[in-house]
């Protein structure tokens, strides 16, 4: 007996789940099905020998609702052989339909496919083999592999694209010199007379409509035996018509006139029709490649050896052969190999590949390593924590590689229209050339053989399915450049829509832990003496106060002591003996239990900074009043001004946080922030974004820690702190690797500008195909006297293309919030 449990999407009440229980029960090989439709799924107890997970999942789909495993996987799989929008199409159809496949997305600009599915009921093999099946290649899905064979298979296709663009531009040339004759009068005389023979073209164009263009028919069988069509069927159509027609006329040209065919030869409009589509094959292809750098970047990033020891020995080995618990030795100028923690020396390492920071941070003993960072002074060892695919690096790229390859909703618009496209041309092909034979100028058959072949041309589908894949691309990879981590392209796209965001103060705008801000003490006491004593007394406390005043202390190179008396008086302060004096410090309530008196001028002092948010505390010596001291949870130094550039985009901006309504406000007016929610408790900060969205609002939420999690998760947009807890950060749409809120505005800025980007290339796409079709269909002809020469259909058609993706090229110059507020 065998248990499964299954998600089941579609039920809505009590009777789905009647329906659904009875009709697995009634299977033969079910021994039981439970149902909860609260969480969505069902368990069943089943005999393996008689019935398979498989069948199962086929039975309720039957039923009308989508089952899979509770534990979905989820891969990345390289494709080669796509080349336009109904390419993707066919593949996320043919997927989808596998039982078991949760969900499909194919992108045609990084030529990959995310899938998730069950792993007990299909394996990766299955769906790579449905993928060769129908007609494309698919790779291996572990990254480094991914790249490497990706990076191989591109390189062998441009030169594969290359050769037959050569090979066709070359036997092109020819034929079009020996065509002058019949496009100009009096080039007979300057051109040889074996070029103008048409025997002569036949046997030239042969290799460029079989060789070169080969691709095009091999990529048009594939779609038309599984039922579907692509660019490559117009493609293969419109040259195939031309070529057919001219090398019967030059085989039978008696037999054809007879018959009132009228002699006319296409072998120049072939050939060239085919190597202008090459030429702009190749122009893509080389465009496409400069789309993917980022991942190549931070592949470049990684360390290709790591030394460790082993029995004793120093070894360099590969890092993929890295083990957790490994002790690896860091020179100067080496890559850190992996994460992991040092456990002797010390150095400066370089971490500017994830925090923009150029200057060097000081690491010793305890201290976390990240891979890829360079170490720039002394010698370290540190045992390693996480390596390969769990490592800082490896998850960046991961994340980066996913977001590339996911779809915007904006997409569903374009594969709508992929869908019936294709078809709709070939259909107006075949409408204007039956027109124009029946109702055209003479030669008609001509006329409309000329129309259909620059109608299939022309409205080629390949900017349609290039123009937002590109866009996505390009605009994750440059969040990466610039440590923003984008999870997947509706969180880009959701982006620039954000009118309110919200702030949690702690570890978000602040810097999340306390520090020493102020110490005003009489004139009889020098600060640094004062400094000396209470801090030697806070080596005994483990309040976090106390600990930022000894951080203070030993970062001025003071040198403290071990205090002979110590009391810590709870909720009030502590009392202690250093060098025989007699400390005090604590609250106002302590100072007057030990009659201690402040004066006017020092309550006020007190008070002004319990106003900036600060929290004070009082210090006596030998039971006189001597100062006040202060700590706080200091602001970033970049909140103020990221939090003014989201004012100045016009977004309301608010601050959320748990601390009392008189700190919380004095931070408030220290970053310039108006909207204040204050003594907000954890679990409540979720609802106060809600309310925020019941207003009509769309409502980012930047956050840090745990607590912050659910509300990460109900606003619109989730954007986690890079330096806070990986809770956050997995509830999170966006990351900021860096912890920088500029990141902030320069994330809805990279929004905005990708979005503008894929409007502008989807009305490009849009209008070139809704101009250009009438006119290859000859609709300007009664009018003006204008057909559109097949030639100019295919160079238009190529540039459409090259146009979108060097459109999207722009994005490159974009400039992150950091540089223009600096």
């Amino acid at each position: 007996m065998k248990q499964l449990t299954l998600k089941i999407k579609g039920m809505t009440c009590a009777s789905c789940v009647r329906r659904v229980e009875t009709g697995l029960e009634i299977i033969k090989g079910v021994r039981e099905a439970n149902v909860n439709l609260s969480t969505e799924k069902v368990t069943i107890n089943y005999d393996e020998s008689t019935i398979k997970a498989e069948q199962i999942i086929a039975s309720i789909e039957k039923m009308g609702y989508k089952a899979y495993s509770s534990q979905v996987e989820k891969a990345t799989l390289p494709i080669g052989g796509m080349t336009c929008a109904s390419c993707v199409r066919r593949i996320e159809s043919a997927v989808k339909k596998l039982v078991g496949v949760t969900s499909v997305s194919v992108n045609l600009a990084t030529e990959k496919v995310t899938v998730e599915y069950d792993g007990d009921v299909i394996s990766l093999s299955d769906i790579k083999g449905k993928v060769v099946e129908l007609g494309y290649q698919a790779f291996e899905a572990q990254m480094e592999t991914a790249v490497d064979r990706e990076k191989l298979e591109r390189e062998k296709e441009m030169r594969k694209l290359r050769f037959d663009f050569l090979l066709g531009a070359v036997l092109t040339t020819i034929v079009l010199i020996g065509s002058l004759p019949d496009m100009m009068e009096g080039w007979g005389q300057w051109v040889p007379a074996v070029l103008v023979m048409p025997l002569t073209k036949l046997l030239l164009t042969t290799p460029v409509q079989f060789i070169s263009g080969w691709r095009f028919y091999r990529g048009a069988y594939a779609a038309l035996s599984h039922g579907t069509s692509d660019m490559n069927v117009l493609v293969a159509m419109g040259t195939t018509s031309a070529w057919l027609y001219s090398a019967a006329m030059t085989l039978f040209p008696d037999f054809l006139t007879n018959l009132g065919f009228p002699y006319q030869l296409y072998y120049d409009v072939a050939t060239v029709i085919t190597t202008l589509i090459l030429l702009g094959r190749l122009l893509e292809a080389k465009a496409k490649g400069k789309t993917s750098e980022a991942i190549r970047k931070l592949m470049g990033m990684q360390a290709k050896t790591a030394r460790v020891i082993r029995k004793n020995q120093e070894i360099d080995i590969p890092i993929e052969d890295v083990i957790l618990g490994d002790i690896v030795i860091v020179r100067p100028g080496e890559k850190v190999p992996v994460d992991g923690d040092i456990i002797s020396g010390r150095s400066s390492l370089d971490e500017s590949m994830l925090t923009g920071e150029s200057m060097p941070v000081e690491k010793s003993i305890g201290d976390e390593v990240i891979g890829a960072t360079i170490n720039k002074t002394g010698v370290f060892k540190f045992r390693t924590t996480k390596v390969g695919k769990d490592t800082m690096l490896a998850q960046i790229i991961k994340l980066v590689e996913e977001a590339q390859g996911s779809k915007a909703p904006i997409q569903k618009l374009v594969d709508v229209v992929s869908a019936y496209f294709v078809p709709a041309v070939v259909i107006t092909a075949i409408i204007s050339f039956i027109l124009w034979w029946a109702f055209g100028p003479e030669p008609s058959l001509i006329f409309g053989l000329t129309t259909f072949i620059a109608v299939l041309i022309i409205a080629c589908p390949c900017a349609l399915g290039l123009a937002t894949p590109t866009a996505i691309m390009v605009g994750t990879g440059k969040g990466a450049e610039n440590g923003i981590l984008i999870k997947g392209a509706e969180s880009l796209e959701s982006a620039y829509k954000i009118k309110t965001i919200v702030f949690d103060k702690t570890g978000t705008i602040t810097v999340g832990e306390p520090s020493l801000t102020d110490l005003i003490v009489t004139d009889d006491f020098q600060k640094e003496e004062v400094l000396h004593l209470i801090a030697s007394v806070e080596t005994r406390s483990e309040h976090p106060l106390g600990e930022a005043i000894v951080k203070s202390a030993k970062e001025k190179g003071l040198h403290l002591i071990e205090p002979e008396e110590f009391e810590a008086i709870p909720g009030h302060g502590i009392l202690a003996k250093v060098l025989g004096k007699a400390i005090l410090i604590g609250n106002l309530r302590l100072m007057k239990s030990k009659n201690v008196d402040f004066s006017d001028n020092m309550l006020n002092v007190s008070d002004k900074l319990a106003d900036e948010g600060k929290t004070p505390m009082f210090i006596a010596i030998n039971g006189n009043a001597i100062g006040v001291i202060a700590v706080a949870d200091t602001v970033k130094e970049t909140s103020l001004r990221a939090i003014k550039e989201l004012k100045r985009m016009g977004i309301e901006v608010i601050m959320l946080t748990g601390d009392n309504r008189r700190t919380a406000d004095a931070v408030g007016r220290q970053v310039g922030i108006d909207r204040v929610l204050a003594e907000v408790l954890p679990e409540h900060k979720a609802q106060e974004v809600k309310k925020l969205q019941e207003e009509g609002k769309v409502v980012a939420m930047v956050g840090d820690g745990i607590n912050d999690a659910p509300a990460l998760a109900q606003a619109d947009v989730g954007i986690a702190i890079g330096t806070g807890t990986d809770v956050a950060m997995e509830a999170s749409d966006i990351t900021l690797i860096r912890g920088d809120l500029r990141g902030v505005p320069t994330a809805i800025r990279l929004s905005k500008s990708t979005m503008v980007m894929i409007w502008q290339n989807l009305f490009w796409a849009f209008a070139y195909n809704i101009v250009l079709i009438p006119v290859a269909a000859g609709l300007l002809w009664p009018f003006f006297g204008i057909i559109l020469n097949p030639m100019l259909a295919a160079a238009a058609m190529a540039f459409s293309s090259i146009s979108v993706v060097l459109n999207t090229m722009r994005l490159k110059a974009f400039k992150p919030a950091a540089e223009l507020m600096d």
